[in-house]
């Protein structure tokens, strides 16, 4: 199979599955299709079979690349994989709800366009509110004066931290600290972004996902970390 068609045959199950995340766990090491003399990738069944399981892996247990590679060696050898978490162990808490954010946010980016009063709507919020974010920075407009999906993502969740009477003031913090790791991320990708091949340009956003994840990821849990110091 082409890429394009694995790409197909996944989003029946994997709808957030792109050609750039598949590069990306190809660049991994944990699938290895053949590549055609002209260069273009083939998957067989069993490479596809392997990607379905990374990516139910990720959705449904949130196993990082180093564990589920681990589960494909061990399936390999003919053994069976490590035991999964028990059930109770994977509810979602503070670090999952940030992926989910994260993965929605990405998801609401593709193709949509709000205007001010579709904005103000969707995060049930008024216009001083509005206003009040963009001057913090936290909320911008786009070029032709629209809002993209990331930006309603945004102001929904400034728009839920008010309701606990956090004000935009409050958040310039997490403004500053996004700010320095978008800046970490830009550091590490950058290279690959001005390389002439293609495939690495596109791996480079692939990569610049995954850190961003990541970089969730670890916020979320010195977050939960330090309020449970405190408990």
């Amino acid at each position: 199979m082409s890429i394009g068609a694995v790409l197909a045959f996944l989003r029946d199950d994997f709808p957030e599955v792109t050609i750039s995340k598949i590069r990306f766990l190809e660049a991994e090491g944990l699938v290895e299709p053949q590549r055609t003399p002209s260069g273009y990738r083939k998957f067989s069944p069993s490479d596809v079979e392997r990607l379905a399981y990374v990516l139910r892996m990720q959705r449904d247990h949130y196993l990082p690349l180093r564990v589920i590679r681990e589960h494909l060696d061990a399936i390999e050898r003919g053994e069976a994989p490590p035991a999964l978490p028990a059930a109770a162990d994977t509810r979602p808490g503070p670090m999952e709800e940030a992926d989910r954010e994260l993965v929605a946010s990405a998801d609401a980016a593709t193709g949509v366009r709000l205007g001010r009063a579709e904005l103000l709507a969707a995060a049930e919020a008024g216009e001083g509110d509005l206003a009040e974010w963009e001057s913090y920075g936290l909320v911008a407009p786009g070029p032709d004066g629209g809002y993209d999906g990331e930006a309603l993502q945004v102001a929904r969740l400034v728009a839920e931290l008010g309701r606990y009477g956090l004000e935009p003031r409050h958040l310039r913090a997490m403004k500053a600290a996004a700010d320095r790791e978008i800046a970490l991320v830009d550091q590490v990708v950058a290279p690959l972004r001005r390389h002439r091949n293609p495939q690495t340009r596109a791996h480079a956003e692939a990569t610049a996902r995954e850190l961003a994840t990541l970089s969730v990821r670890l916020h979320a849990a010195m977050v939960q970390a330090g309020l449970r110091g405190r408990g």
